[in-house]
């Protein structure tokens, strides 16, 4: 039976409401406990890799940290919980100490495998949430659900940003690292799905990262921000870059070849054309068969387009006049030095997955093309640096 602490995630309830109403009600929110710490791992120079065509690597092997440290997680303890954070070219967990080396171990593993497939650097680090708050910065959590199948982390505070500067400077790896290496477990790591269009053809899709540094103006600003781009772009699924009608499939073997090539560090050419033949019956399976049609609706309902983990993580579609409205409202409040914005405009999304059960157990990684979340965090860092250089 887990701990009181051991299961303090898991207790949290689900909040079914309003994004911006959440975020208006402090006692929703709770202090992560002290004998809880946080994971880093960032592939370094993405900007570089993204920017030499291996978005797709990048943004594949961030995903595969994730699927990692869950996997890790399951033959710890089924029934452990943990928030985590998929960020294009890295992830961030909040895991309770208990379980924090047998992770770092299974994250080092996966570090040397993603050296040796894609030839990137994913660097791993972590910070006991006790010296977070040794140094007066906040880490407070909740959770939001979003709709029948989708329930995600809330974070206020400066907590991970600060844990996630610390780590970047240092990047040690842990002595637990010297121990030896656990076997590879991926599996239920999937990318498969083909580019994903807007649903109309005039929309662009929007990678945006907001960032308020005052934690106390934190839940009021976010509040502000969110029912602006609710008014300009609608709800969650209306804004959603993930639809029923333009997901697709693909059936590259280029394809399906890297993504067994990052799960099992080979490629063996049977394999590889059974996994195309599945593909390919899959298409016609989600477009004619009931139960094909209600999983795709499940992948739209599953997708992580929205994300705060004491900053804005969102990938939304929208149109021309609508970018500029927000863009503007963004400018205003960032004159005013309420924020600072990163923003990545592009002509699709890709998409990563981990499918632990294709009934109920399944999540859906968003970013955009072009670098997405990499290319609107180093406009991001560039304005930071501005700011701190006057």
């Amino acid at each position: 039976m887990l701990s009181d602490n051991l299961n303090f995630y898991k207790k949290i309830s689900k909040n079914k409401l309003p994004l911006t109403a959440l975020l208006s009600d402090e006692t929703l929110f709770s202090n992560v406990p002290k004998d809880w710490s946080i994971i880093v791992t960032d592939i370094e120079n993405s900007t570089q890799a993204v920017a030499n065509g291996h978005h797709n690597d990048v943004n594949l092997s961030a995903t595969g940290s994730i699927v990692t440290v869950l996997n890790t997680l399951k033959g710890i303890d089924k029934k452990l919980r943990i928030p985590y954070f998929f960020g294009g070219d890295g992830s961030t967990f909040i895991v309770p100490n208990k379980v924090l080396q047998p992770l770092l171990l299974a994250l080092n593993d996966y570090s040397l495998h993603i050296k040796n497939t894609h030839q990137l650097n994913l660097r791993v680090g972590h910070l006991e949430v006790e010296k977070v708050y040794l140094n007066n910065v906040t880490l407070r959590i909740s959770k939001l659900r979003h709709n029948k199948y989708l329930t995600t982390p809330i974070v206020l505070g400066n907590g991970l940003k600060y844990a996630e500067t610390l780590i970047k400077e240092s990047f040690q790896a842990s002595d637990s690292f010297k121990a030896k290496e656990i076997a590879l477990n991926l599996e239920g790591m999937a990318c498969r799905w083909d580019e994903i269009y807007p649903k109309e053809s005039q929309e662009k899709v929007v990678c945006l990262l907001i960032d308020c540094q005052d934690e106390s103006k934190q839940a009021e600003v976010y509040g502000r921000i969110m029912n602006k781009i609710d008014s300009i772009f609608g709800d969650l699924n209306k804004r959603n870059p993930i639809t029923s009608l333009k997901l697709k499939l693909s059936t590259s073997i280029g394809k399906i070849r890297k993504e067994m090539h990052t799960r099992i560090g080979k490629h063996k050419f049977n394999r590889v054309l059974t996994n195309w033949f599945l593909t390919l019956i899959g298409g016609y399976y989600f477009k004619f068969f009931k139960a094909g049609k209600l999983y795709v609706y499940k992948v739209t309902q599953l997708s992580d387009t929205i994300m705060l983990d004491g900053s804005i993580n969102t990938v939304i579609t929208g149109t021309d006049k609508q970018v500029k409205e927000l863009q503007d409202f963004l400018d205003t409040i960032e004159l005013n030095n309420e924020i600072v914005y990163g923003l990545h405009i592009t002509h699709a999304s890709i998409m990563s997955c981990y499918v632990e059960d294709r009934d109920k157990k399944h999540v859906h990684f968003v970013d955009g093309t072009e670098g997405g979340y990499t290319s609107a965090a180093m406009v991001l860092k560039d304005k930071l640096r501005k700011l701190e250089a006057k």
